[in-house]
């Protein structure tokens, strides 16, 4: 099963997330299917960014979103 969850970037105690589509049998941070944006909670606002249409493909093909990506995109 795809899911859409989030692949963590960045350094020690700066990270930042990737938005990928991956296997749901796969590690967190291991090979992912295709990229769809990033998430940077450390920056103030918080920045969020999506490639919108990709992201509807992939939700309406069946891919899960992870609670997170849920939570984070509001949808």
């Amino acid at each position: 099963m795809t899911t859409i969850r989030l692949t963590r970037m960045g350094r020690k105690k700066k990270p930042f997330y990737r938005i990928v589509v991956t296997d749901s049998r796969k590690r967190r941070d291991s090979g992912w299917i295709e990229s769809l944006g990033y998430y940077n909670p450390i920056s103030e606002p918080k920045e969020l960014n999506i490639d919108d249409d990709r992201f509807d493909y992939w939700v309406g093909v069946g891919a899960k979103m992870s609670s997170r990506v849920k939570k984070i995109t509001g949808r």
